[in-house]
């Protein structure tokens, strides 16, 4: 599993062509958002999980108004301020979401994995797209147009159910995120977005060796600087908790440690 979602962000001066890590200025983010296949709620509160359900295979056989599209990596899906008429669904790879303010400081607000929505906002009357969106590499995208979107949520009911319970899932990560910002430290964010990225505490398998993503991205992700990041992970290889192999990273479920330690 990559490092998503749906999650800590930190702030940067846009510069070019070259990028600077600089000293950041964390709000809220997804970290590693689940995807809709792994979510399965019912009325009475019970939660189950069916492996069965795969929503690409209900939004590709629609008759209209979807459009599947392959991205390469850092190429834009939509731009802020696009007009909001369509959601899309992550089939495979990443996508980043980032915004820009009026002076010029770019935050990154999510990277969001395989199997997650984005752009949902029109459904709810967002007029533009308040964040650029971006493959993180190379990803396939499936549009879904406004109009087929809310059709879909009314005639397919255990779309609409699984939907509806991963808007909710993504509602208290943000909130998980707000309070690990507000009383965790940046050495224990960057942790725990190793352990999500790995797939530790979800229903499916721990990956052995998950994909390096930029010293830049993670201080991006946890609100902190790059020297913070880098003294954090050699620390972390120091201690035997992660280490570099086979060209991405192993993390050891002894991470959970760093989490854990008050």
């Amino acid at each position: 599993m990559d490092i998503k979602r749906n999650d800590v962000v930190g702030k940067k001066e846009r510069k070019a062509p070259t990028k600077q890590c600089t000293s950041l200025h964390p709000f809220t983010t997804h970290e590693a958002a689940l995807s809709l296949a792994e979510i399965d709620v019912d009325l009475g509160g019970s939660h189950k999980r069916s492996d069965a359900f795969d929503p690409s295979v209900i939004l590709t056989k629609l008759s209209g108004g979807t459009r599947s599209q392959e991205y390469r990596a850092d190429e834009s899906v939509f731009s802020q301020g696009d007009a909001a008429d369509a959601v899309f669904y992550i089939q495979s790879g990443k996508v980043k979401l980032t915004v820009v303010s009026k002076n010029g400081k770019e935050a990154v607000v999510a990277l969001l994995l395989g199997g997650s929505f984005f752009g949902e906002g029109c459904l709810a009357g967002q007029p533009l797209r308040m964040a650029k969106a971006s493959a993180d590499e190379k990803s396939t995208i499936v549009r879904v147009e406004k109009h087929a979107m809310v059709a879909l949520l009314h005639q397919e009911s255990e779309f609409a159910e699984r939907f509806l319970a991963y808007l909710l899932s993504q509602n208290v990560r943000i909130e998980a995120d707000l309070v690990d910002q507000l009383f965790n430290s940046s050495e224990k964010r960057l942790a725990k977005i190793l352990l999500l990225s790995a797939n530790f505490g979800q229903e499916s398998q721990p990956i052995p060796i998950i994909a390096n993503v930029s010293q830049e991205i993670l201080a991006e992700l946890i609100g902190t600087t790059c020297s913070r990041v880098s003294f954090f992970m050699n620390r972390f290889r120091e201690l035997g908790f992660i280490e570099y192999a086979d060209g991405g990273l192993h993390v050891h479920s002894s991470l959970v440690s760093v989490v854990l330690h008050d």
